[in-house]
C-alpha cells in the first residue's frame, strides 16, 4: 500500500515501538515520555495524532492508577478528541487497525462516559488494555 503524507505509515509504526512496549508493561509515564519525543519530531504531520491519542490514554491510566478521577476524566476527554481528529484528518490506515488494535482501543475509550458521568471503575477496561498485535509491520 502507498501511504500519503499525514497518513499513519510503517515509519510511524516503527517510531511507536518503545512507547507501545512501555504501555504494555503499564509503564504509562515512560510511555508518555517516549511518545512525546516522536510527537514533537513529527510536528507538521497529521499522523502525530495517533501518538497524541496514546499519550493521553496513557495519562488517563496514570490518573486511574492514582485514584484521581478528575485527571482521568480530563485526559480521556482529550483522548476522545484525538481519536475523532484521526478520523477527520484521514490519518488512520490498515496499520493502525492491524498492529495497534485501534478499533478495540477506540471502542474502549469512547465507551467511557463523558465528564463527571464517569467513575474510576469505568477506566478499568482501558487500564487492562494491551496492544496485542503490535509489530512494526516489517
Amino acid at each position: 500500500m502507498e501511504y500519503q503524507f499525514g497518513q499513519f505509515s510503517p515509519e510511524h509504526l516503527k517510531k511507536m515501538e518503545e512507547g507501545v512496549k512501555l504501555f504494555n508493561e503499564q509503564k504509562y509515564w515512560e510511555c508518555h515520555e517516549a511518545l512525546e519525543d516522536v510527537w514533537m519530531e513529527d510536528r507538521n504531520d497529521n499522523a502525530r495524532n495517533i501518538y497524541w491519542a496514546v499519550i493521553q490514554v496513557a495519562a488517563a491510566c496514570i490518573h486511574y492508577r492514582d485514584n484521581k478521577i478528575i485527571g482521568a476524566q480530563g485526559m480521556i476527554m482529550k483522548a476522545k478528541q484525538k481519536f475523532q481528529r484521526c478520523h477527520d484528518l484521514y490519518v488512520l490506515t490498515d496499520l493502525t487497525y492491524r498492529y495497534l488494535d485501534w478499533k478495540e482501543l477506540e471502542t474502549i475509550v469512547m465507551a467511557i462516559p463523558d465528564g463527571t458521568d464517569s467513575k474510576l471503575s469505568d477506566f478499568e477496561e482501558l487500564f487492562n488494555f494491551r496492544f496485542k498485535n503490535y509489530s512494526t509491520g516489517a
